[in-house]
C-alpha cells in the first residue's frame, strides 16, 4: 500500500508544482555527512567488524589528551553496542546475532561491515538550549524502489549511538534508512572546573567558545558556576539531571523529527535537480516506517506513535520499553490480581533503590550472591532502614526477606531476586533515581538535590579532580548516568565530609557505611511527599516534590494508538523496569484506550531481563536467555506485517529454556537454538495473552 501511494504522489507532482525539499525548520545549520566505504571504516561497527566489537580491549586514541572525532565514534559504537548486547559466543554472539548475522539468521555477512552515508544535525529551535542530536545512516544498499526508515533513538540516556546495535543494526541489514536521536540525553557533560563541553561530533571545548555548538552548558551564570565551584570542586552538570527542561516530555517529538530529518536527508540523495533545486522523490509519510529501540529509546517510540499527526509512523516496535502511563487495566498472572502496576518510573525506582541493598541478601537471591553489594555495607543498609521503620526484622536475613517482600507488592515478579544483587552492585536504580529527580524537578546543578552531586574522585571515594584523558574520552564511554566513566556520584552530606556515594555513611546511620541510606530516602519522599515517619514535608522539600510531581505529569502516555500496529517484547525477569510498570501497564492502557481488538501485540519472554549485557556473568548466564534475539524477531515480524500483510502473532508468553551448567555446575554451556524458540505464529491456549472486561490476564 506504501508503494502505491508513493508512484500516485509522484504522477500528481510531475502534473502540479514540484514538491521541492527543504530543510526541516528544527534542523539547525547544514549537516555533517561522512561517507563510508565498509572496508576501512562502516555505519555499523566503526571500522571494527564482528570481531573488534566482540574483543577487548576498546579501540583506544592515537593521543588519549586529544582524541579525533573518528576515534571517539568508533569507540562510542564499540561501547554502545556491547553494552546492549552479550558479545559473547557462548552467548550467541556470532550465531543467533551480530554483525555478521544476515537477515535470514546465517552466518554469511563476515564482518558485516556496511557501507554508506551519516549525517549529523542539532535538534533545536535556534537558541541551542535543546541541542538535540539526530544522526540518519544510509546505506549504501538502500533501494529507492522498496523504501524503509527504522527509528533507533537511543536506549537509557545514552549518545546517539545508544541504539545501533539493536534497532540500528536490523535496519542497516534490511537496508532502511536509520533515523538515529539521542532524544536530549546523551553525554551532555559540562566540567563545571574546568569550563568544558561537548561538541556534537564528542569533542571537548571551552564552553565560552564552544557556545552555541556546545551539546549541553549548564544554565548557570558565571558567578554562580565559581560560587558552586568554591563550594563543590570538581563537580560536573550533566544534560538529563540538570538541562532543567524535562526532556522526557519531548521523547516522541525528538523520534518524529529524526524520520522527518531522514526524508530530508533521502530526497537530497534521490530527488530530482530542478533550477538548482531538489524535487522530493518520497514524500512526507510514504515509506515504510517502524518505530522502533529498547528501554528508553522503545517508550520513545510509543510516544512517537501516539503523537504522530502527520502519518509517519506505520509500526511500532519496542523492546523492554522504559513508558509510564496515566492509567491502565487490571492485570492478572494466572488469575490472580498483582499487587502493584502502572507505577511511574520515578515511584518504582525509589523503591528500587531504597530496598535493593538489603534484598540481595535474602537467600532468595543467594545463587547470585558472588555478583551483589559488599555484604557489610548491604547489612548496613538493612539496619538503617530498620532503625527508620522502613524494613522489619530483628536479624539480617529477616530484614533482607521484607525487602524483597516489600517490591514483590510494588509490582515486582517472582523472577526478580536473582537480579538485585547486580542490579544494586551496578548501581543502576540510585543512579536512575537521582538523574530523575533532577530532570523532573527541573532542578539546577546548584541545588544538590537531597545532598547528590556528580565529581571526580580519588582512590579513596574523596572529591578530586577527574582524569582529563577520561574526561576526552566521555563521548565514546559515557551513558549519561554518572557514575560513568570518570564521574561518581557523590554524596555530599556523607559523615566526615563528601564521598563517593558508594563509599559513603549516612548521618542516620549507627553501624557504618551504608551506601547513603539517607540519600534514597530522601529521593523516596520527594515521591511520597513524607518523610520517613510519615510527616508532611514542608519548606524546600515540599516544593521540590511538588516539582517533581508536576514534571512526572509532564511524561505519562495514553495508550492511545488509533490502529497503528504495535509489538511490545519485554522479559518476564527485568528487574530495571518491571514487567507491571511498563509492558504490562501499556498494553492495558491501549486496550482500554483504542479498543480489545487494536493490533497491539505482547510477547512477555521467560527467563529475559533488561540487561543482556549482564548475561556473560557466568552465575546468570545460565539463568537467563538473550531479549535481544526476540528484539529482531518482532522486527522481522513487523516488517513483514507492514511490506507483505503478514499477520503478527496473538500476544503471548514465550516458552524459553535456560542454559544451564555444564557438570562442573559453574561454566555455563554455549546457547543453542532450542534456548530460544521463536516467538509462535498460533500459541497454544496456556501461553496465550488475553484482555477481556477491563483486565489483561497473562498466564503463569
Amino acid at each position: 500500500m506504501k508503494k502505491l501511494t508513493l508512484l500516485v504522489a509522484l504522477i500528481a507532482g510531475c502534473h502540479g508544482t514540484p514538491d521541492y525539499n527543504t530543510v526541516p525548520s528544527f534542523v539547525v545549520g547544514t549537516p555533517a555527512k561522512v561517507t563510508y566505504d565498509g572496508t576501512t571504516n562502516d555505519l555499523l561497527t566503526g571500522g571494527l567488524g564482528k570481531s573488534g566489537i566482540g574483543s577487548t580491549p576498546a579501540p583506544g586514541f592515537a593521543n588519549p589528551a586529544d582524541p579525533t572525532a573518528a576515534e571517539l565514534r568508533t569507540l562510542a559504537i564499540y561501547s554502545n553496542y556491547r553494552a546492549l548486547v552479550d558479545t559473547t559466543a557462548a552467548g550467541g554472539y556470532g550465531s543467533l546475532y551480530g554483525p555478521n548475522v544476515d537477515t535470514s539468521g546465517a552466518d554469511t555477512l563476515g564482518e558485516g561491515k556496511i557501507a554508506g552515508d551519516e549525517y549529523i544535525a542539532y535538534d533545536d529551535s535556534g537558541t541551542g538550549a535543546q541541542n538535540v542530536t539526530m544522526m540518519v545512516q544510509v546505506p549504501a544498499s538502500f533501494d529507492k524502489a522498496n523504501p524503509c526508515i527504522v527509528t533507533a533513538t537511543s536506549s537509557g540516556s545514552r549518545g546517539v549511538y545508544g541504539a545501533i546495535g539493536t534497532a540500528g543494526e536490523w535496519g542497516l541489514k534490511h537496508k532502511c534508512a536509520v533515523a538515529y536521536t539521542d532524544k536530549g540525553t546523551g553525554n551532555g557533560i559540562h566540567d563545571l572546573q574546568n569550563n568544558t563541553v561537548n561538541l556534537i561530533d564528542g569533542r571537548r571545548q571551552d564552553a565560552t567558545v564552544a557556545g552555541k555548538a556546545s551539546n549541553f552548558i549548564a544554565p548557570l551564570s558565571d558567578a554562580d558556576r565559581a560560587a558552586f565551584n568554591a563550594a563543590y570542586p570538581n563537580r560536573f552538570a550533566v544534560k538529563q539531571a540538570h538541562s532543567q527542561q524535562n526532556g522526557e516530555k519531548d521523547w516522541g517529538t525528538n523520534t518524529l523529527h529524526a524520520v522527518e530529518f531522514a526524508y530530508y536527508v533521502l530526497n537530497q540523495q534521490f530527488g530530482t535537480q530542478d533550477s538548482g533545486k531538489t524535487v522530493r522523490y518520497f514524500p512526507l509519510g510514504h515509506i515504510i516506517t517502524i518505530a522502533a529501540s529498547v528501554s528508553n529509546g522503545g517508550g520513545a517510540a510509543l510516544a512517537a506513535a501516539e503523537q504522530d499527526t502527520k502519518g509517519l509512523i506505520s509500526g511500532v516496535v519496542a523492546g523492554e520499553p522504559q513508558v509510564q502511563v496515566a492509567s491502565t487495566a487490571t492485570i492478572q498472572r494466572n488469575g490472580v490480581t498483582v499487587p502493584a502496576s502502572g507505577k511511574t518510573l520515578y515511584d518504582y525506582m525509589t523503591l528500587a533503590a531504597m530496598y535493593e541493598a538489603c534484598a540481595a541478601l535474602s537467600s532468595q537471591g543467594s545463587a547470585t550472591a558472588s555478583i551483589g553489594p559488599n555484604p557489610t555495607l548491604a547489612s548496613n543498609r538493612c539496619a538503617t532502614l530498620q532503625a527508620l521503620g522502613l524494613v522489619t526484622g530483628s536479624t539480617t536475613a529477616a530484614q533482607a526477606d521484607d525487602a524483597v517482600n516489600r517490591l514483590a507488592q510494588a509490582g515486582w515478579e517472582t523472577e526478580s531476586p536473582l537480579l538485585y544483587g547486580i542490579h544494586f552492585g551496578s548501581y543502576a536504580a540510585t543512579a536512575v533515581a537521582v538523574t530523575y529527580a533532577n530532570a523532573y524537578a527541573r532542578a539546577s546543578v546548584k541545588d544538590n538535590l537531597c545532598n547528590y552531586s556528580f565529581g571526580g574522585v580519588d582512590a579513596g571515594g574523596n572529591p578530586a579532580p577527574a582524569s582529563t584523558n577520561a574526561v576526552q574520552a566521555l563521548f565514546g564511554t559515557g551513558n549519561g548516568v554518572p557514575p560513568t566513566g570518570p564521574i561518581a556520584l557523590i554524596n555530599n552530606a556523607s559523615i566526615g565530609g563528601p564521598k563517593r556515594d558508594q563509599a559513603s555513611q549516612s548521618p542516620s546511620s549507627t553501624t557504618g557505611l551504608d551506601y547513603n541510606t539517607d540519600g534514597v530516602v530522601c529521593l523516596r519522599n520527594l515521591q511520597t511527599g513524607t518523610d520517613a515517619a510519615g510527616a508532611a514535608l514542608t519548606g524546600t522539600p515540599l516544593a521540590q516534590s511538588t516539582a517533581l510531581k508536576a514534571g512526572v505529569q509532564q511524561v505519562l502516555r495514553t495508550g492511545k494508538l488509533r490502529g497503528v500496529p504495535t509489538i511490545l517484547v519485554q522479559g518476564r525477569s527485568d528487574t530495571l523496569v518491571p514487567v507491571n510498570h511498563a509492558s504490562r501497564a501499556y498494553l492495558g492502557a491501549s486496550k482500554l484506550a483504542d479498543g480489545p481488538n487494536s493490533p497491539t501485540y505482547y510477547y512477555e519472554v521467560e527467563h529475559a531481563q533488561h540487561f543482556d549485557a549482564f548475561l556473560p556473568f557466568g552465575v546468570l548466564a545460565g539463568r537467563f536467555v538473550p531479549l535481544h534475539r526476540y528484539v529482531i524477531q518482532s522486527l522481522d515480524l513487523m516488517y513483514a506485517h507492514l511490506k507483505n500483510g503478514a499477520a503478527l502473532p496473538a500476544s503471548q508468553v514465550v516458552r524459553t529454556t535456560v542454559r544451564g551448567y555444564q557438570g562442573n555446575g559453574t561454566t555455563p554451556n554455549p546457547i543453542t537454538p532450542a534456548n530460544v524458540p521463536a516467538i509462535a505464529a498460533s500459541p497454544a491456549t496456556a501461553d496465550q495473552i488475553t484482555f477481556a472486561n477491563g483486565t489483561l490476564s497473562i498466564p503463569n
